[in-house]
Parts: C-alpha cells; sequence; structure tokens
C-alpha cells in the first residue's frame, strides 16, 4: 500500500472530525456531528490497521502475534464501549467523560514511555525536538490521567466536592513543574553525551517527569471545588487533545495531531467561554479553585422561616398562570424526571400557558449537560433557553426550579463572603412565586445554604423529585 493513501484518509477523516465539531454546536445538529464523528473514527481506524496489514513498501510485516495483540485490543475495546454506552445513564455521563480523559492521557504516557524505552533498547539517539515531543507528550499526558482519575472520584461522590487546599499549594504547584523541567534538561543533556549511559539516563528521567506530573496532575484538580467541576471537565477535555496531539508528533501520525489540536483548542475554548458566564478568571479556576476561600457567614448560616407546600397547592398555581419558567437542575437528572417534566410542560401549553426552560452554563455537571436530558425527553428547541436570553423574571409569574440550587442562589449577587459569590445566576426570586423542588434543605453541591429558600416568595416541595413531578403532573392534567 502507498503512503499517500493512508493521508488522503487521514485528511477526510480529519474533515469529517471538524464537520462533527461544527455539528455539535448546535443541539439540532448534535445527532449528525455525532454520526459524522463515528463515521471519521471508523475511517482511521480501518486505514490504520490496513497500514499495519499491508505496509508501504520498504517496511517489514509485523509477526503474527503483534497482529493477533492488536486485533484483540481493538475488538475488546469495542465490546467494552459498547456496554458502556449501552449502560451508562445520564447522569452518570459526566464521570464516563472524565474516566475516557483519563485514557487518552494514559495513551500519550505509554506511547512516550514505550518508544523511549524501545530507543534505549535499540540502541537509538533520537533528536533533541523529538525528545522535547516525547517530554511534553507524558508531561500533559499524565496530568490528563491522574487530574481525570480525581474528578471521577469527585463526580461520583467517592471523594468530597470540597477544595483540597494545602498549605502553600501553589509553591508546591511550581515546584513539581520546575522538577519536570529540570529533568527534561537532563534527559536533553545525556542525549547530547551519547553512549548507553545517556540513554539509560533518559529513560529514568522521562520516569521522573511522569511521577511528578502524575502527583501535580492529582493536586489540580483535587484543589478545585465542587461547584468548578463542570469547567475541569471541559479543561481535561482541552488536556486529552494535547495529549493526543503530543501523541501525535511521537508517532509521526498526522492525523493524530490534527484531531488532538481540534479537541484541545475546542475543549479550550469551551472553558474559557464557560468561565466568562461565571464571571471567573480562568486561571483562578485552574490553579485557585473556585470557593477556595469558603466561609461558613452570611448566608451560609442565615437560615430562616420555610414555607412548605403541597403538590394540589403548586399545581393550582401553574394552571392559573400565564407565564411559567423551568429551571432545572442536576437533582431532576438524578431522579430521571425529565419525561415527567416535559409532560407537565405539554399540559400547562395546552393549558394556553407560556412555559419556557431556563439552563445555566453550569447547571448539572457536565457542560449542556441539561440540554441533553431534555432532548432526550423531546422537549422543543424553541422552548429552551440559555442564561442570557431569560431577561423577564419580573414579569413572570411562577419559576419552578427542579433539583437546582446553587444556579439559584443570591449569595452569589450579595455575600462577598460566599464562595460563589460573582458568579452570575439565574434570578428566580424577582419572580411571582418561587417553587423549589428539593428532597430536604441540604447545601449543594458547592457546600453551602440557599437563602432562596427563605425567601417570602418561595414555596418549597419536599421529597423525591421523580414523585413530585409525577404528582404534579396528575394535578396539572385535571380538567379545568
Amino acid at each position: 500500500m502507498t503512503a499517500t493513501l493512508p493521508n488522503v484518509a487521514y485528511l477526510v477523516a480529519s474533515v469529517l472530525f471538524i464537520l462533527s465539531l461544527k455539528g455539535l454546536s448546535q443541539p439540532e445538529t448534535s445527532r449528525r456531528g455525532n454520526q459524522l464523528g463515528t463515521i471519521g473514527m471508523i475511517l482511521a481506524i480501518l486505514v490504520t490497521a490496513l497500514a499495519i496489514v499491508r505496509p508501504p513498501h520498504g517496511m517489514a510485516l509485523p509477526a503474527p502475534s503483534t497482529l493477533g495483540l492488536i486485533a484483540g485490543s481493538i475488538a475488546l475495546g469495542c465490546v467494552i464501549g459498547a456496554i458502556l454506552a449501552a449502560r451508562v445513564a445520564m447522569t452518570q455521563m459526566p464521570e464516563l467523560v472524565a474516566m475516557l480523559h483519563s485514557f487518552v492521557g494514559l495513551a500519550a504516557v505509554l506511547v512516550g514511555v514505550v518508544s523511549k524505552m524501545r530507543a534505549n533498547r535499540l540502541g537509538e539517539h533520537a533528536g533533541v525536538a523529538h525528545e522535547l515531543e516525547v517530554v511534553i507528550g507524558v508531561f500533559v499526558g499524565a496530568i490528563t490521567f491522574t487530574g481525570s482519575v480525581v474528578a471521577f472520584l469527585k463526580l461520583r461522590g467517592s471523594i468530597g466536592g470540597k477544595p483540597l487546599l494545602l498549605p502553600g499549594r501553589h509553591l508546591l504547584n511550581l515546584a513539581l513543574v520546575s522538577g519536570c523541567v529540570v529533568l527534561a534538561a537532563v534527559e536533553v543533556a545525556a542525549l547530547g553525551a551519547g553512549g548507553p549511559a545517556a540513554l539509560s539516563t533518559g529513560v529514568l528521567c522521562l520516569l521522573g517527569v511522569t511521577l511528578l506530573s502524575s502527583i501535580l496532575g492529582v493536586h489540580l484538580v483535587a484543589a478545585i471545588g465542587g461547584g468548578d467541576m463542570p469547567v475541569v471537565i471541559s479543561m481535561l477535555n482541552s488536556y486529552s487533545g494535547w495529549a493526543a496531539s503530543a501523541a501525535g508528533f511521537m508517532l509521526s501520525n498526522d492525523l493524530l495531531i490534527i484531531t488532538g489540536a481540534l479537541v484541545g483548542a475546542s475543549g479550550a475554548i469551551l472553558s474559557y467561554i464557560m468561565c466568562v458566564a461565571m464571571n471567573r478568571s480562568i486561571w483562578n479556576v485552574i490553579f485557585g479553585g473556585f470557593g477556595a476561600e469558603a466561609q461558613t457567614t452570611g448566608a451560609a448560616s442565615a437560615g430562616g422561616t420555610v414555607r412548605e407546600t403541597s403538590v394540589s397547592e403548586v399545581g393550582e398555581l401553574l394552571t392559573a398562570s400565564r407565564n411559567v419558567i423551568i429551571v432545572p437542575g442536576y437533582g431532576m437528572a438524578v431522579a430521571q424526571a425529565q419525561h415527567a417534566v416535559r409532560e407537565i410542560t405539554e399540559a400547562l401549553l395546552a393549558r394556553g400557558v407560556k412555559v419556557r426552560y431556563a439552563i445555566h452554563p453550569v447547571a448539572g455537571r457536565l457542560p449542556g449537560h441539561m440540554n441533553v436530558l431534555l432532548a432526550e425527553a423531546g422537549v422543543s428547541y424553541e422552548i429552551v433557553k440559555e442564561m442570557d436570553e431569560i431577561k423577564d423574571f419580573p414579569e413572570t409569574d411562577v419559576v419552578l426550579v427542579i433539583g437546582a440550587n446553587d444556579i439559584v442562589n443570591p449569595s452569589a449577587l450579595d455575600d462577598p463572603h460566599s464562595p460563589i459569590y460573582g458568579m452570575p445566576v439565574l434570578q428566580v426570586w424577582k419572580a411571582g412565586k418561587v417553587v423549589m423542588l428539593k428532597r430536604s434543605l441540604a447545601a449543594g453541591y458547592a457546600g453551602i445554604d440557599n437563602p432562596l429558600c427563605y425567601r417570602e416568595n418561595t414555596m418549597m416541595l419536599f421529597g423525591d423529585a421523580k414523585r413530585s413531578v409525577s404528582a404534579l403532573l396528575a394535578a396539572v392534567q385535571q380538567p379545568a
């Protein structure tokens, strides 16, 4: 097989990936975007496999055992992916994404270490540029791997969502990065000296970079609070892209370079957009941890009188309204209540009530999480609005908050001591009535109380969101 065919196929796959990203930018075209990305990946895998089975002229055919190992790995990966796709619920999608990012980072580390060990075994002396490619790939890959594992554990609830704030944490990060730079310099200097000892020194230095950058990945993500996890996921997505691109340089694979750069750039842009929406500096989020200076003052300990309501009262309130806004949160996702919520919407629309959904950029624990849930339930894109599109809370009769907490917390605007102070929130308290569906008065993911629960125009409907919404559906479906 000539070398031209893989290059042309890789170019076509790259174009498909670009079109996939474009399609994923809008809910209406996201399904087609996924399909294009899938076709591009299948094409890339087939062409790569063909290049192994029928290598270009002058290259030896791999041993049968190697071919069997490659085929078995591809088959095993397909089976695992299919099982995960079929079994993972939408509420588990954030931690699944985090774990998939860790695989990309681990792959980059393994490619770098194996290529270095292979060079050591064969006595080959690579150039300085290639050595730097390997070090950078391992550095980014190790941070992505361990950081993604910590993010997975946080999202899963295996470890707490509060930031781990070690004394002198910024100096620790600086020391770890500096250690990696020193080891890289020693590796390059040893390469210039030549000889078997230089190759062994290079392997040891690379392993040292792997260890230090792995610790750095753990510490960076552990120092970030739960309220920032959507941004962390998008940043880890960016890191995984750069790791894949670095692996492409190590393997001289154009497709990996292009695809990794696409993922890395798009993830970085998404993270920046989300930080702007949260009115936070991206550097503060990554290195400082949103909510790092959390204090139990002001709204966090204010408390107050709670007005508890009933399903029948809320049903009467909704059916008598002219303008209703629904604010979904992660609690709705956990309860899998989105389908019943959609039926409530249809029942209210049939009565002539204007209904819309207000989506906060960090609702849920993954960018776009709520949009995907609502689309899965069949909610019309036309009534799903982003935060900056909802300006008429004062003219709204009822706001129905389902399983959301931090994104409707007034502390973000009026409590300078709050860990979420400065973050734009949905100002639902300006509506005539606010109905909050919650299991209890427990704090949200950011770990703080919500004074909205104690406002005079707020009514609390306690209980499991799925049961409450189902009972509410029966109430609004009763004949007028």
